[in-house]
């Protein structure tokens, strides 16, 4: 079986390694038939023909030196717009306009190349999970994982954690570096939307594989435990088809392609004034979809956070927890259960809800004032939160973090949707862990692996319910502990909350003064 292992190890490297070949074994040719396949608008097109006679042919082994030419050519025609008083190039065609440019085996060989790349990722990392934990008796098997370089904060941890960080940078601000990714992605966007892809479609589809393929390896790891497999499936299913599939269903149908989970304040764009001007203009569905998430919000957040805890969303349902749960889940022992920790992650969670509800109510205001009261203090402040929360701390650090801190920096110390959940879950919910102080040993597996940096050793010595606000229910904690202390529970509200203060552990049983 360690044959297979390694060989289903070397098949996701092949593939990996063939993924990033595919940016650096092309060139980039400017026709005036790409051009033509970019620019659809006749007016811009008539303008940027002159600006682009010099590219015309020229071979570009770069897309660095291809883009560098093509914006300063954009900017030159904009400057000559903006003297005419005359509407300038507004969109970014520098993306399409590489697809479309693109000469080499990624053009020529796209269908071959993609299901090379997709055939190698997926036979190999089934047949690597297959391999490692079918012969093993069923259980959690967490062996030599502190002493595993990529799992304990070493060399090759620091330098995944950069590469997902450069990903991100590369994906939100030079999206143009992955229009080769984006040319292999075109032909299941062609099925799936009738379109070609952009960079949100390629990162959609990475994620996506990702979540089902570790989420296949989290169901062999866990197929002791029901809940641990219905729960892996659960996000694995929402991932697949709400926050993927259906979204490019409605965008084949020309409809607003919007994830029907994603609730503000996580998806903070739900009240801009362009979102509710596009689903009201899309008349039943867009109508449909805005009630849906004000419902979402108003009804269903409190109702099913007070019988099933924030577990129903964050570990069952959300994106952002499905990554963290499945490829995040050998790095779940990095989160840090010191008190300054939960001092800061107290403050910065709710430090981002407020400011969410601050930049909401601006954009409300402004959208049914018509920019009357705030001019355009929206549109900057809008920015700035896309900018630091929604890209910076949310993606380049939320995920590029993972093995360093562990799979839950976001929903830890940033979500403000989890900062909601935390607070009705704390205050008015059925949901605790039930902890039975007496059969405690105290061997601290509990506390190891909380992914939220809970000290549960701590609330299980004393036999207290744990009710902390940041608990997504995992479950994981229950399944590490060899004893049983601890379980999971929907019960009343009837002595949810017991400060019970005698510790109970192997030197014997002590009272807090």
């Amino acid at each position: 079986m360690k044959g297979l292992q390694r060989l289903g190890m070397m098949m996701v490297l092949a593939g990996l390694l063939l993924l990033i070949a595919c940016l650096n074994t092309n060139h980039y040719i400017l026709s005036g038939k790409s051009l033509e396949a970019t620019v659809s608008d006749s007016s811009k097109l008539a303008a940027l023909e002159p600006a682009l006679e010099k590219m015309m042919g020229k071979v570009y082994l770069s897309k660095f030196s291809f883009s560098k030419d093509f914006q300063a050519a954009v900017e030159k025609v904009n400057d000559q717009l903006e003297e005419d008083k005359e509407d300038p190039i507004g969109d970014d065609y520098t993306l399409p306009l590489l697809e479309n440019s693109t000469v080499g085996v990624v053009a020529s060989h796209t269908s071959l190349l993609l299901s090379l790349i997709l055939g190698l990722f997926c036979i190999g990392s089934i047949l690597y999970s297959l391999s490692k934990y079918l012969p093993q008796p069923a259980g959690i098997k967490n062996n030599f994982v502190m002493s595993k370089p990529l799992y304990n904060v070493k060399w090759i941890a620091i330098l995944l954690g950069l590469g997902l960080m450069t990903f991100y940078v590369v994906l939100y601000w030079f999206p143009y570096l992955l229009s080769d990714w984006v040319l292999l992605a075109s032909p299941i966007s062609y099925r799936l939307n009738g379109g070609p892809a952009d960079s949100d479609f390629v990162y959609g589809l990475l994620y996506t594989v990702i979540v089902l393929l570790m989420g296949f390896k989290m169901i062999l790891k866990y197929r002791h435990s029901t809940y641990q497999m219905l729960r892996t499936t659960s996000v694995s299913f929402f991932q697949l088809s709400f926050a993927f599939i259906i979204p490019e269903i409605f965008k084949s149908l020309n409809k607003p392609s919007m994830d029907l989970k994603n609730i503000w304040p996580l998806d903070y764009t739900f009240f801009y004034d362009s979102n509710i001007n596009e689903l009201i203009k899309n008349g039943k569905l867009g109508i449909f979809m805005l009630v849906w998430g004000i419902v979402l919000l108003i009804l269903i957040v409190p109702i099913f956070t007070y019988f099933f805890g924030k577990r129903w969303y964050c570990s069952w349902v959300c994106g952002c927890g499905g990554l963290a749960e499945t490829a995040g889940d050998p790095f779940r022992h990095l989160s840090s259960k010191k008190l300054s920790a939960w001092k800061i992650e107290r403050f910065t969670i709710n430090g981002v809800l407020v400011l969410t509800v601050v930049m909401t109510a601006i954009t409300l205001i402004n959208y049914f004032s018509h920019h009357a009261l705030l001019n355009n203090a929206t549109d900057g402040f809008q920015k700035w939160y896309g900018f630091f929360i929604g890209a910076i701390f949310a993606g380049v650090i939320g995920t590029g973090f993972y093995p360093l801190m562990g799979s839950r920096v976001w929903c830890r110390f940033g979500c403000p949707l989890a900062a909601i959940f935390g607070i009705i879950q704390r205050f008015k919910s059925r949901f605790r862990i039930t902890t039975n102080g007496g059969q405690c040993i105290s061997c601290g597996n509990c506390s190891t692996y909380c992914e939220m940096g809970i000290d549960v050793r701590a609330y299980a010595q004393k036999g207290q319910n744990i009710v902390r606000s940041s608990c997504v229910g995992c479950g994981i904690c229950a399944e590490v502990c060899p004893r049983g202390v601890l379980k999971l529970e929907n019960g009343t509200e009837i002595n949810r909350i017991n400060s019970n203060p005698i510790i109970i552990g192997n030197d014997g049983i002590h009272v807090i003064q």
